[in-house]
């Protein structure tokens, strides 16, 4: 039997039983336009909201560390090396150690042009400097007797030492799971190359490595990206090919990470690879690898051909270049013109270019040949004259010889072309004349 509704049940007891029910229908009411408005805004407008917020809070922060620039700050620091965060980072399970190495790709090198490369390779060059060489050196700077120890320390805080170099034996030893709270603070000090310096980058696991670059490709800002991706990853990856002859499936994770900042990627690898003029032809192939398969935006593209033509040769260096022109981007008329008098340099080289060499003019030529200057076009068959290859020169005269200038037009080159016979005039057809058809008899 159903209870009958007594007076304390009045959802407002300060107002008689009709006033209280006629305000609870108000509420039963759907809610107007104005309180609709923040559950109508879109996901798109609201991530775009986000984005600023967290833009701006960064140039508060380096504001606030320039007013403090000696010092460097810790926000509630974890007691211990192993406090984790429980939010920032979603739980990561690890990378297989058989898993593909280079996912998916296959690794092709041929050893006769390995060996051609090894013309222009340097070989008198002396190790890549890593982040631990840089501190060392600013250690020594500063204080001379610190000469004799094998890992000086800088000088900080004898807890914040001790705190980063458990932070480091953790991440020797990491596979998956959370990182250490204290290693995601490093890119938000000031001091921060330092205090990386303790954590001992060249021993961290090659899983640590991938987790640590999704952590400073994320928070650093453009230039200390570079330096990271220059003085850590980059070291590490080389050694890592140097040693296995092939690279882990976590540091290759780590590029393709690293392009998440295409600048930092460009001037923190790709160039730094190339100016070190030690790039083998197997660097090139599994570091090319992740160029061809992630999408760089046209305007990166475009200055990372232009530093590459602009810079002294390395063989490798011609296949970074044939990576970028197949991505078949709308280059601007001076990075065309580098491209050019790049290739023209090799004019007078008496040295044999390799096939790399050969099959990136080909690239260039099939896909910018309609926005090449006449010049440029006598200057590169005069080229290919002097340097020849039996498969590719023949292609490269081909496309230079049957493509229009620069700023011509089709119909400028189909004037020059043999003459074609084409019917302009309307074809006319008479309804009533048509053929009598044959028709079967009964």
């Amino acid at each position: 039997m159903a209870k009958k509704r007594t007076r304390h049940q009045n959802p407002e007891p300060f107002l008689s039983d009709e006033t209280a029910s006629s305000v609870s229908k108000k509420r039963d009411k759907p809610p107007k336009h104005h309180q609709q408005v923040q559950k109508r805004i879109s996901s798109g407008i609201s991530s775009k909201i986000l984005n600023e917020a967290l833009i701006q809070q960064k140039e508060i922060e380096e504001e606030a560390e320039g007013q403090d620039r000696n010092n460097v700050v810790f926000a509630q620091e974890p007691a211990a090396a192993a406090d984790l965060d429980e939010g920032d980072i979603d739980d990561f399970g690890g990378f297989s150690e058989t898993r593909s190495q280079f996912d998916g790709y296959e690794e092709e090198i041929d050893e006769e042009d390995e060996q051609l490369l090894e013309a222009f390779i340097l070989k008198d060059a002396g190790p890549q400097r890593t982040l631990a060489d840089l501190i060392v050196e600013k250690i020594k700077e500063k204080d001379a007797q610190v000469s004799s120890e094998v890992r000086p320390l800088p000088k900080l805080d004898d807890s914040i030492i001790d705190l980063y170099k458990g932070v480091g034996k953790l991440l020797g030893k990491y596979t998956s799971g959370k990182i250490p709270k204290a290693f995601k603070h490093i890119p938000s000090l000031q001091l921060w190359e330092e205090v990386l310096y303790l954590t001992e980058p060249e021993k961290w696991s090659p899983n640590a490595m991938y987790q640590a670059t999704r952590i400073f490709a994320s928070n650093l800002g453009v230039k200390k990206a570079e330096r990271f991706y220059k003085l850590v990853l980059l070291p590490r990856v080389r050694e890592d090919i140097r040693k296995n002859k092939r690279l882990h499936f976590a540091l290759y994770q780590a590029l393709k990470k690293s392009l998440y900042k295409p600048a930092a990627f460009n001037k923190g690898v790709l160039f730094p690879l190339c100016e070190s003029r030690t790039c083998n032809l197997r660097e090139a192939v599994i570091i090319g690898s992740i160029i061809q398969k992630v999408s760089i935006p046209p305007l990166h593209s475009s200055v990372a051909l232009l530093k590459l033509a602009e810079m002294e040769y390395c063989g490798t260096t011609s296949y970074f270049m044939k990576l970028l022109i197949e991505k078949k981007y709308a280059l601007p008329y001076r990075v065309l013109d580098a491209m050019v008098a790049h290739f023209m340099k090799f004019l007078e080289d008496e040295r044999i270019m390799p096939v790399i060499w050969h099959q990136s003019l080909l690239a260039f030529v099939q896909r910018y040949k309609n926005e090449l200057r006449k010049e440029d076009k006598v200057n590169l068959n005069i080229l290919v004259g002097k340097q020849r290859h039996k498969l590719v020169t023949p292609e490269i005269l081909t496309e230079l010889n049957n493509s229009r200038n620069r700023g011509e037009k089709e119909e400028d080159l189909m004037s020059f072309a043999s003459p074609i016979s084409v019917i302009n005039k309307t074809i006319e057809e008479d309804r009533f004349d048509i053929p009598d058809v044959p028709m079967e008899e009964d």
